[in-house]
């Protein structure tokens, strides 16, 4: 059962960071910035009877958007290693702020599951098999992106939806703004400490070109791209998207 609408407002005032803007029961908001554009996403509006992964969850915004969709059960995982380059230790509460939203929103665990691994811990033994794959905001956190592609490929069995920062339009080591890799220029950079953002969790990010051949280099045939806005005159603009789809 959903929480009754009073008791939300206090609850979210108890949380000191909410990185995601999630509607909750009474037309109340968390205070979150993310995601900024959810419908640049394009994930599918029936998710009827699918089983979802949603990787780096964080508050759970696209966990129950999938289940709002229709999805039969979504599993979200996550390893709080992400602190944005400027939380503290008692910033980000772990699964506290999901957990909330998850008793406000009255989904059960049973459809509704959160497991802390990393995404390199992803195996068939442990989560079985998905319809459908969500990996938001995570690709660029990770030092062996490639690796993490190969796995979830082993447990989707259909559409994988990733989103990343990108160098088409911005490259800290080129000058920033304005001076990254337009076109299709296949180019990824490495940043061993703060380069990106300031944030010591960011290890690659790839031109939005090199992003789609990543997902279809690893296993899905079919692979579409698209950025964020066009040109990008902030960083947290400076993203885009791939589909991959298991057949043409």
């Amino acid at each position: 059962m959903a929480l009754p609408a009073a008791q939300i407002q206090t609850g979210i005032d108890r949380f000191p960071y909410w990185y995601h803007r999630i509607e909750l029961p009474g037309g109340v908001f968390t205070p979150g910035w993310a995601p900024l554009a959810p419908e640049a996403y394009r994930i599918p509006d029936d998710l009827t009877g699918k089983r979802v992964l949603d990787v780096g969850a964080w508050d759970g915004f696209w966990t129950f958007e999938a289940l709002k969709r229709g999805a039969r059960e979504v599993v979200a995982i996550d390893d709080f290693s992400d602190d944005l380059g400027q939380l503290g230790s008692g910033d980000r509460r772990a699964w506290e702020t999901f957990d909330f939203c998850r008793e406000a929103l009255g989904y059960s665990r049973d459809v509704c599951h959160r497991i802390d691994m990393s995404v390199y811990e992803a195996t068939e033994d442990r989560l079985g098999k998905f319809d459908v794959v969500f990996f938001f905001g995570t690709l660029y956190h990770l030092r062996h992106p490639l690796f993490a592609l190969d796995l979830l490929n082993l447990i989707c069995e259909g559409e994988i939806y990733v989103e990343s920062a990108i160098l088409d339009d911005f490259s800290p080591y080129r000058g920033g703004l304005g001076q990254g890799y337009p076109g299709r220029q296949m180019v990824a950079e490495f940043y061993p400490t703060t380069e990106y953002g300031g944030n010591t969790s960011n290890w690659w990010v790839p031109t939005l070109a090199c992003l789609g051949n990543m997902v279809m280099s690893a296993g899905w045939p079919s692979v579409e791209v698209w950025k964020l806005v066009d040109t990008a005159t902030q960083l947290p603009h400076c993203r885009g998207f791939a589909k991959g789809i298991r057949t043409a």
